[in-house]
């Protein structure tokens, strides 16, 4: 069952590392305009940020595989439109806009099925290994996916890198219909607001949880606004198509060979020491402000995937062990929504901001956020008293 959830997720993505490179030079090349840019993808954020919460509930009452496959099948059919109106001359912003969202909806539903699906294929004490396996498998896949889509869009189109895309969501479907696990709760009755009530009381009893995803809020909102709509802009006018896409896929090898230092070795307060070496994720934002050349790049985005994620795995870590199982999804879906609420306001910002001050001030900005909102997470004593195997109802 792991290895099919496993293989189900790395191909997930890898459609989903493709698509925004894609989307990005698509709009580019439609509009000329970082402003729009910034309104497409913050469309998919908007709509991902709102419907979280009632994916939690339905990944805690209904089958997750099933959602999961319903998920990756939606995805794989809005890529296919997306890729459709490029290449045959009739996309538009508002319709990229509504695909976006579409996109956007189905991510939301998928999220919290499979990060509370994880514990359930494999035994308790494998848990931390899993999850590093998983963010191993996912990291390379998104290096493969974000060259490819870089790739794809530079000697292609950015069009055909969607029609690729949408291939890999109707591939992962099937890995998804074929697992089968325990499902938690399976003959309760479901009732929304109660449900998300008792959700939010699990997230709220443990200010180490809400503290962090307080921190994440602000930190997704300055690196996704400025790696993924600044970003393409700065690529366009120096290092080019072809090697944004690898600079995207080093941050992932970072990622890569940081799971694999985690998965065999974590202090006994990794989720501190994940959370301070976020800090360093302000480095690619500075490098792409004030040294945007491929070396710098490179090697800036390896240090910061490589830091970010020892603390992925240890927040993953931290959940399966102190969150009751039959509230885990809820609780990922309060974590999603805190921290990816503000991306939208992030993504369609920047445009304006840079063109007001500058995109390096913009940028360096941004950095400064990142470094701040570490520091506010670090003040948290019930995050600086939490140590591995702590399985506590309220630290």
């Amino acid at each position: 069952m792991f290895r099919r959830l496993a293989i189900g997720r790395v191909t997930t993505f890898v459609g989903n590392a493709i698509a925004p490179v894609a989307l990005a030079f698509a709009v580019l090349d439609l509009t000329g305009s970082v402003v729009a840019l910034g309104v497409v993808v913050g469309a998919r954020s908007i709509a991902n940020v709102a419907l979280l919460l009632l994916g939690g509930v339905l990944a805690d009452r209904l089958p997750r595989s099933v959602i999961l496959q319903g998920a990756s099948t939606a995805a794989a059919v809005s890529q296919a439109l997306t890729a459709a109106a490029v290449l045959l001359g009739f996309a538009s912003v508002p319709l990229l806009v509504v695909l976006s969202v579409v996109n956007g909806a189905v991510s939301a539903a998928s999220l919290p099925a499979a990060s509370a699906l994880t514990p359930q294929t494999v035994p308790p004490g494998l848990v931390r290994q899993a999850n590093a396996l998983v963010r191993m498998g996912i990291n390379t896949a998104v290096v493969t996916g974000a060259s490819l889509g870089g790739m794809l869009a530079a000697l292609a189109s950015p069009g055909w890198a969607m029609a690729v895309a949408a291939g890999i969501f109707a591939v992962a479907s099937l890995f998804y219909a074929r697992v089968r696990a325990p499902e938690i709760d399976d003959d309760a009755p479901t009732r929304p607001w109660a449900d998300l009530r008792a959700g939010w009381r699990e997230f709220t009893a443990r200010s180490w949880v809400w503290s962090v995803v307080a921190a994440m809020m602000v930190i997704n909102a300055a690196v996704i606004g400025g790696m993924q709509v600044l970003g393409p802009s700065v690529a366009d006018t120096t290092v080019g198509r072809l090697a944004w896409g690898f600079v995207l896929g080093a941050q992932t090898v970072g990622a890569l060979v940081g799971g694999v230092l985690a998965s065999r070795w974590q202090p006994r307060r990794a989720l501190v020491f994940g959370t301070a070496l976020v800090a360093v994720m302000a480095l690619p934002l500075l490098t792409l402000a004030h040294a945007p050349q491929v070396v710098p790049l490179l090697a800036a985005n390896f240090v910061g995937g490589f830091a970010v994620e020892q603390f992925g795995i240890a927040w993953d870590v931290a959940l399966q062990e102190n969150v009751p199982q039959d509230h885990l999804a809820r609780v990922y879906s309060y974590d999603a929504a805190g921290s990816f609420v503000a991306i939208p306001i992030g993504e369609i910002a920047v445009g304006p901001l840079s063109h007001r001050f500058g995109t390096a001030l913009t940028l360096s900005g941004l950095a400064v956020l990142v470094v701040l909102a570490v520091a506010g997470a670090l003040c948290s004593p019930s995050l600086r008293a939490l140590t591995r195997g702590d399985a506590r109802p309220v630290p």
